[in-house]
Formats: structure tokens, C-alpha cells, sequence
């Protein structure tokens, strides 16, 4: 069963600022990057694959090779499960269980 993929706006905000800092610099890399991101985003539609976050309730999805972290929440209650994206964050920030990162 492939579920609905939803991007809350705190997750579109993230990848807007990505997007932004990285391509004053590098601006190919800048447009790579958040489309490698959107995509592992949408492919948990089809398998969520991640595991318990660090916000109560929510799931991680690691992203190793770009340094960032999808943080979702899979909503089992509803009949068609679907999955939010809420937030899109750095590995560099210092995110405590239970925080959002600052």
C-alpha cells in the first residue's frame, strides 16, 4: 500500500533555508540537494522505513550521504496512513531528545 506524502510548512521552511545558505556557494549543489531530499521524503510513502525520533510520536528517516535527518509522523489511525514531513534538519544541530532543534 503506497501512502499520501504531506510536507508540513516547518519542513518546506527547512529545505527553503537549505536551499538558501547553500547556494550562495554552490548552486547546482543547492538544487541537488533538496531535490535528493524531497525525493527520500516521498519514497516513505512506499516504505517508511525510518526509525522512533526523538520527539514523541514522530519517526527518523537518516539521510547519511547528504547530513540530514527527515523527522515524520505516520498517522497509523487514519485508513489511508498518511505521512507528514515535519521538519528537515542538519546533523550539525544540536538537537536534544524531545526539541526541536534551535
Amino acid at each position: 500500500m503506497r501512502r499520501k506524502v504531506t510536507w508540513s510548512r516547518a519542513a518546506l521552511d527547512d529545505l527553503g533555508d537549505a536551499f538558501e545558505f547553500i547556494a550562495q556557494e554552490r548552486l547546482e549543489y543547492a538544487y541537488y540537494l533538496v531535490d535528493e531530499i524531497e525525493a527520500a521524503g516521498n519514497r516513505l510513502g512506499a516504505a517508511a522505513t525510518g526509525h522512533p525520533g526523538r520527539m514523541a510520536g514522530t519517526f527518523e528517516k537518516s539521510l547519511p550521504k547528504l547530513k540530514y535527518i527527515i523527522a515524520y509522523d505516520l498517522e497509523p489511525s487514519r485508513k489511508d496512513g498518511v505521512i507528514t514531513i515535519l521538519r528537515v534538519i542538519h546533523t550539525s544541530r544540536n538537537w536534544n531528545p524531545g526539541n526541536w532543534p534551535d
